[in-house]
């Protein structure tokens, strides 16, 4: 397979998961650090599309039903918690990039924030994934 081929797979499987995209592009033999930094900004890429989007879609829902209201369930008490600090740190690796994105978007958060936590997130889990499987790797190859 073509390099630049195994690198369009790694980003694109990462704008969906970045679980999936680390190990196909182990298993496609691209370099770690390459493999890292394609799920990276594929995973980042597909949060960028989610937040603006999405922040773009609840204004205008907000706009059409101006009363909406917070109910107070086991996710907002869990928003009121960790806030966008939290769900940009745990969502890469619980939720998905992508999910995790629209999960803050509906609960409000802004988006250069949220950006910025999710970024950092998903480079944290990035590198703490990659690193695991390419030790993976090694160790049964021995």
């Amino acid at each position: 397979m073509d390099l630049i081929l195994k690198i369009l797979l790694v980003l694109g499987l990462g704008i969906i998961e970045l679980w999936a995209a680390i190990p196909a592009g182990l298993a496609v033999n691209l370099h770690p650090l390459i493999t890292g930094l394609a799920s990276a900004f594929g995973s980042i890429f597909g949060a960028f599309l989610v937040v603006t989007v999405g922040d773009r879609l609840r204004n205008w829902l907000l706009t059409k039903k101006a009363t909406a209201q917070k109910e107070k369930g086991v996710i907002y008490k869990i928003w009121d918690k960790y806030g966008v600090i939290g769900l940009g740190l745990l969502s890469p690796l619980i939720t998905g990039a992508l999910f995790g994105a629209a999960i803050g978007v509906s609960l409000g958060a802004t988006p250069k924030r949220l950006l910025f936590w999710m970024c950092l997130g998903i480079a944290i889990w990035t590198i703490i994934l990659t690193s695991f499987g390419t030790y993976g790797i090694i160790i049964f190859d021995k």
